[in-house]
């Protein structure tokens, strides 16, 4: 049976792309010029912008019985996720929705049980990298510290929160470029390795242990992000 609701943790651009490649792939339905997949926008989602999204879900497609609502939003309010409960539970026939968010740790528990994971890694946005990354990756161990204190500063809980989804896009877009070098290290011409290689695998590696702890609110987020900055290796991007 096919799903029918998804959720994507990833930056907006990445997760939409990733949203339409999967449409394409699974609906043959292409994204560009075509009114039956719509893409929402927010930095906030509302709880007026959830009910925006379910009357665009329930109105019929102009072409076949096939729509796509692509929701990406920076953060979602309580009061909006619960507004998107029932569309998510039950979506209109021939609806199929996708929820974009860079963290899926504020996602709630009775709206994730609605949906189905979708793994950013099943197309071509893996590349992607969210600026914030490229900017940390490229700069000086001075200018680093300089970045991990701002994320890791929030004067409230509030402020606090942001910052620690930005620090979460921030590992992401770490891993993106860690994932978009291996695979030119595999491209290479056999016998020939890249010198950053072994820093590659074992960069991957580390995210990959630090991530189960990314969620956790009283996550040490300034210690895996100095961390991270003295393990990329040179050239990531």
């Amino acid at each position: 049976m096919r799903h029918h609701a998804f959720v994507i943790e990833a930056a907006a651009e990445a997760g939409i792309v990733t949203a339409q490649t999967w449409a394409k792939k699974e609906l043959g339905m292409k994204a560009q010029s075509n009114p039956d997949v719509v893409v929402m926008k927010y930095g906030l989602l509302s709880v007026e912008d959830a009910r925006r999204a379910t009357e665009l879900a329930a109105g019929k497609a102009f072409a076949g019985d096939t729509k796509v609502v692509i929701i990406a939003a920076s953060r979602a309010y309580h009061e909006a996720q619960n507004a998107l409960l029932k569309l998510f539970e039950e979506p209109p026939a021939g609806a199929y929705l996708f929820l974009i968010l860079p963290s899926l740790g504020s996602l709630l528990p009775t709206l994730r049980s609605r949906v189905q994971v979708l793994d950013i890694h099943v197309g071509p946005p893996r590349s992607y990298i969210p600026e914030v990354a490229e900017a940390f990756i490229k700069a000086s161990k001075e200018k680093r510290s300089a970045m991990i204190k701002k994320l890791t500063s929030g004067k409230d809980e509030e402020e606090r929160r942001e910052l620690r989804e930005e620090a979460i896009t921030l590992v992401n877009g770490i891993e993106a470029a860690a994932y978009r070098r291996r695979g030119d290290t595999l491209r290479l011409p056999q016998g020939v390795t890249s010198p950053s290689a072994r820093g590659v695998t074992s960069l991957l590696s580390d995210i990959a242990a630090l991530r189960g702890h990314l969620y956790d609110r009283s996550a040490p987020i300034k210690m895996i992000l100095e961390h991270l900055s003295l393990v990329i290796p040179k050239g990531l991007v």
